[in-house]
Parts: C-alpha cells; structure tokens; sequence
C-alpha cells in the first residue's frame, strides 16, 4: 500500500509540475502580448475596407501627411539662419599685433602699404571672418543667411559677404591698386597669418531656435466633424481615408483608456490563449500520451511553441516585420525530435498564437503554415547539411510565392502603394536564419537528451573509439554488428521506422563482449575457453555482456536511446545453450532458470523489436550445415515464432504484417549473404585422354 501511495504521489507531483510551466508560459505570453487601443481593423492603401462602415464618434483634427511635414521641416532647416557670435576684440587685437610687427620690416616697405592693409582689416573684420569648416558646413546644409550676435543684438547677413582666413587675404590682394602696390611686396608681408576669424558658431543657441521651430511646425490641416462617414464597407481605401483613418486612431490612442476596456480586451486574450493550449493538449492526450508523461520531451515542445509568440509580440512593439521570425526552425527541431503530426499540429498553434498580434493575420497565418508544411514534408530526417539547405531553399521559395500571390490578389501591381520590396527582403533573411538550425541541433540534444539523426549519422562512424576497439579486439563481434545492422536497417526501412536508429543501435548492442571477447563463438579460434568452466559460470559471462555494454556506455557517454537496445536486444531471453547443457547434466534435478537468463528488459519499440529479431536470426544461421532456401526460411520462421510465442514482443507497438515483412527481409537476405558459388565441373577420363591424344598428334606434326 505504501508503494501504490509513493507512485501516487510522484505522479500527482509530475503533474503539477507540467502545470505550473503551462501556467507560467500562458502568463509570459499575455504579458508580452501588446495592448491594441485603436480598435481599427488592419488595412491596406488601395485594398478594399473589410470591416463595417466607419463614422466619426467625436470631432477630431485631421493629421498632415508625413511626407507635408518632411517638406516642411526640410523647408525650415533650408531657411535656417545660423548664430554666429561676433568678437570685437580681435579686430583691434590683430591691427594692432600687424602695425608693431609692420614697424620691424625693412624700411623699403613704404608707410603707406600698413595704413592700405589696415584699413583692408578693418572692412573684412566688420563684414565677419569664420572658419573654413563653418562655412563648409553651411555651405552642405545650404544655408544662404546667418544671425551675426553682438552684444545681444542680432543681425541677419548673407553667406557670401563674409570671409574665411582665406578668402580675406585673396580680398586684400584683389582690392590693391597695382600702379602703386605692387602684389609681390603685400605678399612679403605675411598678412595671411593676421587673418583669424572673429565670427564663432553658437551651437546651443542655433539648435535651440532650430528645434523650436521645428516644434512649432503644426501637424494638423482641418478637422473631422462627428458623425462624418469616413469609409463603408467595400471601399477602396484611398490615401485620404487612410490619413483620415490614422487620426482617428490617433486619437483613440491619446484617449484615456479605461479599466473596463483594458480588462475587456485582456480577457478575450486570455480565453483565445487557452483555446489553443487546450487544443493542444487535448492533440497529445489523444495521439502522443508519451509525451505527456515525459517532462522532457513536454518541456521542450512548450518552450518551442511559447517561444515564437513570445518573440513576435516583442519585435512587433518594435515596428519589425514578423515575417523576420524563423517560425519554421520550430516544425524543424520537431519533426527531427519528435514525428511529423506532431510538429504540424505543434506550429499552427504556435502561428495562431502569434497571428492575434499581427497585420493582416489571414496572410501571415496563410504563408507561414504552408512553409512549415514544406519544412516537414522536405527534411524527412536530418542527417546532413546538405539537406537542411535544401529544405530551407523550398520554404524560402514557398514563403516568396505566399507573398506574390497575396500581390496579386491584391492589386498591388496597379496600386499607388505598389508591392512592398521589404516584405521579400526579410524572407530571403530569414531563410539565412534558419540555417542556424544545424547548431542549435547540439545544445538543444544535451539539454533535453534527445538523440538526432546527426548524431546517429556520426555515431554510425566505424572510426569512433568505441567501434574501433570491437573491430581490433573482437573482429567476429564486429563483423557479426555490421551483418545485423544491414539486416535490421532494411527490415526498418520496409516497414517504416527510424532507419538509421536502428543501424546505429545494431552497431553498439554487443559492445559489452569487449570485456571478455575469446567467450563468443564468433572470436574464438579453435579453442573454447567455456570446456573449463561449469554451465553455470560460462551463462554468466554471457549474460554480463549486456551489463558490460551498458557500462561501456555509460563511459563513452552513448545517447540513452542507444543504451536501451544494449540492454533490450536479448530481453528477458535465455541463453538456452547452456541451460539445456545444464539440464541434461541433471535430468533428475528441477534447474533454476535465473542464472540463465537475461537481465531484461523486453523490447518497448519497434526499432527494438527489429534489433532482437535480426541479432537472433543472424546468430543463428551461423549454426547451419548447409545454406539451401528451405533451411533459412525454416530457420527465420522458428527463431521469430519462438519469439513471439514468448512474449518478447508483447510491448512493442509492432504487427503482425511488420513481422511478416520482417521475416521476408531476413529470407531474402540471408540467401544473398550465404549464396554458393557454382562447381565448375571437370573432364571425364575419356574427355580427358581424348585431350591428350591430340596434344601428341599435335606434338608430333610440329
């Protein structure tokens, strides 16, 4: 009674576990799911209004076109007049620094050349010299007037009357009287470098003024009066609509919402949430109850079908297309984790639970299901690069056909808006995404403990440690692998089953007879260690290989799916040849049977059933004299009969037509494997002294 309670609870405790990350994902999932106050329905330029006629409910302004309103900030930052702050201390500091700096030249310069140059100074210092990068700077922004400040007073001037360093001292050159100046003696005098600019730019005052101006543009050309219909139902959505439309929406938005709306709304959220989950859960309760009982296994379908969602209520928050998640690296991971059905029914919960938040949700719940489809039905098994690429091409494809259909029924051809480039760009994007689905195959295997067709691809490698071992130090083991994995790989594929599970289970099921391998017939070389030892000891040995595998495995660190063929591959069976030798020893004496047999347990799936069978019937058609067709079939017929007749196969989800074309695959291949070459006959005497005769006659012409 006290175990029944502990199982009890244990289950009750798993499902409360299961529950509380449902519940705590349903909760993650209205959290992020955002707030939609409009109450618009979505809608396109130049589509047709699918929802009921519109009529305004209150009097609200009608917004300008964002393109009026780029015009007009374009036309302010144009007309903009920079604030320049004019220093009047450098001026008389210059004129003065040049006039002693004059006095010191030689005295060939005549006086009146300081007094044609200062003068020169003084206009060019009025008129403002700025810096060469100001004016480059002005001059990209096309201003033509700047605000030139001087003791709180403010004065407008043009852009070509003032000076840089530069252009002031070009001036003076040009303004010089040559029948009097000469050029080369101005150009002695080092004016250049008393040239400094005294106009300096005020960025703080120029970019406040900017601002405000640019604040104060109004974003409102009229007004919408209540009671006005802005669109009925069927309508083309022109560009008027769509502005009026947007300040309605606008306005709701700047509407104070209320509680009852806000809670309103959340719980139609909450009910649409649990539908799907439920839906969900009623699809593994039904078909994958397996699943269900495996934390595992349910904790990572949870998280990859909240995980999407998730995403998409937060990039859309932030303006990004959702066509940028790659919702198809979800039937991905699923069909290489789990089955198909599932992964399907798993990615169009996840698709509806992302589609409440989106434009246009018909479309997108539309294109992204037929990807996922396509991800299913193109990538049956993942065992290379190659064939993820491949797949990825065709969801691509089949995501930028959704899309042009859509383009096409729609008109956009012919509309103003036209067809939405961006919308292919992030398909073709997050096609590069999914490719990343290869590395995520790893962590994902070591976090959850699931095994992939990669894995098994590269744990099939007869060059891995473990496998090159059983080729050096049990040759006859290895040999005998390989000959089953062929035949429970073929038998699987027939039937439909993990092909390459079985192949790479087959590989390691004996791996437990490296401990001990002169033991088995199949490495042994003449002499029999087992003459020296009883009945009784020589099962045990035979029996530990099972136990040595599954310790081997442990140290190699096998998938757990390969370490349960290790240990079901001989079930609760017996190793009959020694309990029979035990039993005629003592034909007087009721035998214990427990030391002759098998730890267990039976076989539990179908790719376990195979490996039994197939281990069986090649271990045995190594006993056979001879290798005619009647032999092997009789031989197949009774190993798996006695089989079945025992109960090995009692837990497996097999019938009795796989066992059937099990038991055909066997046949066929054994008279493959054990075939025998044709006797080339020989000469009769009289064939052959007739022979002989005419090699003399020959002999004796030449």
């Amino acid at each position: 009674m006290s175990r029944f309670n502990h199982n009890l609870k244990i289950s009750i405790t798993g499902y409360v576990y299961r529950g509380l990350i449902t519940v705590a994902a349903i909760v993650a999932l209205i959290v992020l799911l955002p707030y939609n106050n409009s109450g618009i329905l979505e809608y396109r330029v130049g589509k047709p209004w699918l929802g009921n006629d519109v009529i305004a409910q209150s009097d609200f302004p009608l917004l300008k076109p964002d393109s009026v309103i780029k015009q007009e900030e374009a036309k302010i930052r144009e007309e903009f007049k920079p604030v320049y702050e004019l220093d009047p201390e450098v001026e008389d500091k210059q004129i003065d620094v040049f006039a002693n700096e004059f006095n010191q030249k030689d005295e060939h310069i005549p006086y009146y050349y300081r007094k044609y140059v200062q003068n020169q100074m003084r206009c060019l210092y009025d008129a403002g010299i700025m810096h060469e990068n100001d004016l480059n700077r002005e001059t990209a922004e096309n201003h033509r007037m700047l605000t030139v400040s001087f003791k709180n007073m403010g004065e407008q001037r043009l852009m070509g009357s003032v000076y840089t360093p530069s252009s002031a001292y070009s001036h003076i050159l040009e303004q010089a009287d040559t029948t009097q100046i000469k050029l080369s003696v101005l150009r002695e005098m080092d004016i250049e470098k008393f040239l400094v600019p005294n106009l300096v730019y005020d960025k703080k005052r120029s970019e406040t003024q900017l601002n405000e101006e640019i604040k104060n543009i109004t974003h409102y050309s009229g007004e919408v009066q209540k009671g006005m219909t802005i669109v009925r139902h069927g309508d083309i959505v022109t560009e008027q609509t769509d502005l009026i439309l947007s300040s309605m929406e606008q306005q709701n938005r700047a509407n104070k919402v209320t509680i009852a709306e806000m809670v309103t709304q959340r719980i139609g959220q909450v009910i649409f949430i649990l539908i799907i989950v439920s839906c969900m859960f009623l699809y593994l309760r039904q078909f994958r109850n397996d699943f269900l009982s495996n934390w595992r296994t349910l904790l990572f379908i949870i998280i990859m079908v909240f995980s999407f969602p998730a995403i998409t209520y937060a990039i859309i928050k932030w303006d990004v297309s959702p066509y940028a998640v790659p919702f198809c690296m979800l039937p991905i991971f699923l069909r290489v984790f789990t089955d198909s059905r599932t992964a399907f029914i798993m990615h169009v919960s996840s698709i509806l639970l992302s589609a409440i938040a989106v434009t246009n949700p018909f479309e997108f719940i539309f294109t992204e299901i037929s990807a996922g489809l396509v991800a299913i039905f193109s990538m049956r098994q993942l065992s290379s690069r190659s064939e993820l690429f491949r797949a990825v091409m065709y969801i691509m494809a089949c995501s930028l056909v959704c899309t042009f259909c859509f383009d096409l029924i729609n008109k956009a051809f012919f509309t103003a808006e036209g067809i939405s480039e961006t919308t292919y760009l992030v398909i073709v994007a997050n096609a590069a995404l999914l490719m990343i689905s290869y590395l995520l195959l790893f962590p994902f295997e070591r976090l959850f403990r699931f095994t992939s067709n990669v894995t098994m691809v590269e744990l099939s490698n007869t060059n891995n440690e473990v496998l090159r071992r059983l080729s050096e130090e049990a040759p006859g083991t290895f040999q005998h692998s390989l000959q089953v994995a062929n035949l429970a790989s073929e038998v699987a594929r027939k039937i439909g089953v993990e092909t390459q599970l079985v192949r790479t289970g087959a590989l390691y099921h004996d791996i437990g007879k490296l401990d001990n391998p002169a033991y088995f017939t199949e490495n042994q070389n003449g002499k029999n260690p087992h003459d020296s030892l009883s009945f009784t000891h020589s099962a045990q040995i035979v029996i530990n290989h099972v136990r040595n595998g599954l310790e081997l495995a442990e140290k190699y660190k096998l998938p757990q799916v390969i370490r349960e063929f290790i240990a079901t591959h001989h079930g609760y069976g017996k190793t009959r040849y020694f309990l029979v030798k035990q039993q005629n020893a003592h034909p007087n004496d009721v035998v214990d049977e427990r030391p002759f047999t098998y730890p267990g347990p039976n076989p539990h799936t179908a790719e376990q059933a195979i490996l039994m069978m197939a281990d069986s019937v090649e271990a045995a058609s190594r006993s056979l004299q001879e290798y005619t067709e009647e032999n092997i079939s009789d031989l197949v017929d009774r190993v798996i009969d006695t089989q079945m007749r025992e109960g090995y196969f009692n837990l497996c989800p097999i019938t009795f037509e796989d066992i059937e074309t099990a038991k055909q695959v066997f046949k066929e291949k054994l008279k493959v494997i054990y075939h025998t070459r044709i006797s080339y006959p020989t000469l009769s005497k009289e064939a052959q002294a007739t022979k002989e005769n005419e090699d003399q006659t020959g002999s004796t012409s030449k």
